[in-house]
């Protein structure tokens, strides 16, 4: 779907989706479980729709009511170890990582299948891993196939990848039947996103030990209690609206909390960075934030000072190299920016002149191409628009509901 917007202001009171990251988690810990949980507020984007989709070959199931899942645990299913199960994780990279070591704990391995740039993102330290502890894997034609039997131990793998590995190592080893150790060979980077993941473990009744984020003791021979769950609202998409609200559109973001251990929370702290009149010169570092790029780089773009995003090599990695369609995004709406192997350097400008972006088949660059054309001059189309709805499949709707103007082709 290509879209084209006529810029104008947006006004209104909006409330973001459900957290996509904390539901993740939240279904997995439920899949853990011995019984029934029911987890509130849960939109149904597709990376949603993946983890439940493996869940269920996992031996898990699940039912829906209106925006509550009810999502029954693995504990009590047959196990058939013979036969690996075919987990299709979609474009969703967290279900691929959370995943991954858990199929291996509860069915000695798995077939993974997605679609995009999924399989193309990398698994080495995973991979390491298997090597240590004789795990066979193998990646080919888009599939990824790993088979064997591990057990409780040492596991030692980077931090600066993606904290998605310790989230699926932090799921699978308390399963194990005597105490294991992840040991962090570099700094942690998203520390936010392994705080959500073991708060989320703690509500499910999982203990591990966090030793100032370089080693994670965890003990065996504990499996998640079922429980009722309310998942909050997200603030990596929040982040859009209040980009626009930052840019003078009336644009007020409710129902967030203000206490959340969502680490994209430090987004009200970044804008605020930006002292607007002043002219001055921001730097943000988006090592613990990588989500927020686009927004702020939208933000950048019409500072009256210069701009510099830095340590986002890892955007590379996403649905698309975020370094590289957020550079042609902003040119291509008559911006400058200047592209580092790990960050921007974005001028500024009162106004960009509009133009056609390439979505990219990412949800974000979509979603920060849309915010920037409410400050553009002409109007602004965008390709592959629906790419929205992996993370946010109503923003097209709240958009117009805002008095957003737009036509599809």
């Amino acid at each position: 779907m290509d879209i084209r917007i006529t810029p104008g202001p947006l006004a209104g009171t909006v409330t973001p989706p459900p957290s996509k990251s904390i539901a993740h988690r939240a279904i997995l810990a439920a899949a853990l479980t011995n019984g029934t949980s029911t987890i509130q507020n849960v939109a149904l984007s597709q990376d949603i729709e993946a983890t439940l989709r493996c869940i269920t070959a996992l031996g898990g199931a699940w039912e829906r009511e209106g925006d509550t899942l009810y999502v029954s645990g693995v504990w009590h299913r047959e196990w058939d170890t013979a036969a690996l199960p075919h987990l299709d994780c979609g474009e969703s990279g967290s279900t691929l990582r959370f995943l991954i070591p858990l199929a291996l704990t509860l069915n000695n391995g798995g077939v993974f299948t997605g679609r995009g740039r999924l399989m193309e993102r990398p698994q080495k330290p995973y991979f390491d891993i298997f090597d240590e502890k004789g795990i066979f894997y193998e990646q080919k034609d888009g599939v990824l196939t790993i088979r064997g039997e591990w057990s409780a131990g040492e596991y030692r793998l980077p931090g600066n990848v993606s904290s998605q590995f310790v989230t699926g190592l932090l799921y699978a080893l308390p399963l194990m039947e005597w105490e294991s150790r992840i040991v962090l060979t570099s700094p942690l980077e998203s520390k936010g996103y392994v705080d959500m993941t073991l708060d989320v473990l703690k509500d499910f009744g999982i203990t591990i030990e966090n030793q100032n984020y370089e080693r994670f003791l965890v003990p065996g021979d504990q499996w998640c209690t079922a429980r009722d769950y309310t998942i909050e609202a997200d603030w990596s998409q929040a982040a859009f609206w209040m980009a626009a609200g930052s840019l003078g559109i009336p644009v007020e973001v409710t129902g967030l909390n203000d206490r959340s251990i969502q680490g994209d929370r430090v987004i009200d702290e970044h804008f605020a960075s930006f002292a607007w009149g002043t002219g001055r010169r921001v730097e943000i570092d988006v090592s613990d934030c990588p989500d927020l790029l686009p927004p702020l780089a939208v933000m950048a773009a019409f500072h009256d000072g210069a701009t510099r995003l830095t340590n986002a090599a890892r955007l590379r990695l996403k649905e698309s190299d975020r370094l590289a369609t957020v550079t042609k995004m902003l040119t291509a709406l008559g911006g400058q920016v200047e592209e580092g192997p790990d960050w921007l350097a974005i001028p500024g400008t009162r106004f960009l002149k509009g133009g056609t972006v390439d979505g990219a088949n990412d949800h974000r660059i979509v979603m920060a191409a849309a915010i920037a054309a409410t400050r553009c001059t002409g109007p602004v189309t965008i390709l592959g628009a629906e790419a929205v709805n992996k993370s946010y499949p109503n923003f097209w709707e709240e958009y117009k509901r805002l008095g957003g103007i737009f036509d599809v082709l």
